[in-house]
C-alpha cells in the first residue's frame, strides 16, 4: 500500500543508514531497545508496551529533564516485518476511536491527532529509513514542524543506529 502524501498536510524524514532494516525494525518493535533511544536527549522513554498486530497497543512514556511524564498511546495499523510499521494516535488498541486530545491530557503530542509510518528499504549498505507523519490539518502540521519535527525525529534517528551498533 503506497502512502499518499499531501505536502500541506505532511511531513517526511528520509535517510540512509548503515543498518539493516532488521535491526532497525527489533529496535522499533521491542519495548526495552525502544527505549533505549526513542525521544531526544535529553529526554528519556521510561516505560513502552507494544502488542505488535494491527489493532495492537503502542504506547510509551516520555519524561522530560525536569521528570514529567508524558504518556502516549495509540494503535497499530499496519505491521510488515521489516518493511513498515504504521500506528496512529487517533485510535486506542483495537480500533477504536482516540478521545480528542484537548479531552485527553498528556495524550500523544497532545495537541493533534496523527497517523506515522516507518518505511525501511534495504540497500547495498543499510537501509534506506523513511518516515511518514500524516496530519488531517495544516495547523497541525505546523505545530508538529514547530516542535522540532525535522530535528528531533533526526536525533531519535541517530540514536537508534548508535544504539544498534552498541549491541552488536
Amino acid at each position: 500500500m503506497a502512502i499518499a502524501i499531501n505536502p500541506a498536510l505532511d511531513l517526511i524524514l528520509e535517510r540512509e543508514v548503515d543498518v539493516s532494516p532488521e535491526e532497525i525494525w527489533q529496535a522499533w518493535t521491542t519495548p526495552e531497545h525502544l527505549k533505549q533511544w526513542f525521544c531526544p536527549l535529553p529526554w528519556k522513554t521510561v516505560d513502552c508496551e507494544i502488542d505488535l498486530k494491527p489493532g495492537g497497543l503502542f504506547r510509551t512514556v516520555m519524561q522530560s529533564p525536569e521528570g514529567q511524564q508524558f504518556p502516549n498511546s495509540g494503535c497499530y495499523l499496519e505491521v510488515l516485518p521489516n518493511k513498515r510499521l504504521t500506528w496512529t494516535n487517533a485510535m486506542e488498541p483495537g480500533f477504536r476511536p482516540a478521545k480528542i486530545p484537548e479531552q485527553s491530557p498528556g495524550h500523544e503530542c497532545a495537541e493533534f491527532m496523527m497517523t506515522a509510518s516507518i518505511v525501511l528499504e534495504a540497500i547495498p549498505n543499510g537501509t534506506r529509513y523513511t518516515a511518514y507523519v500524516l496530519h488531517n490539518d495544516a495547523a497541525s502540521k505546523q505545530r508538529h514542524e514547530a516542535m522540532g519535527f525535522q530535528e528531533g525525529w533526526s536525533a531519535v534517528l541517530d540514536q537508534l543506529v548508535a544504539v544498534i551498533k552498541q549491541s552488536r
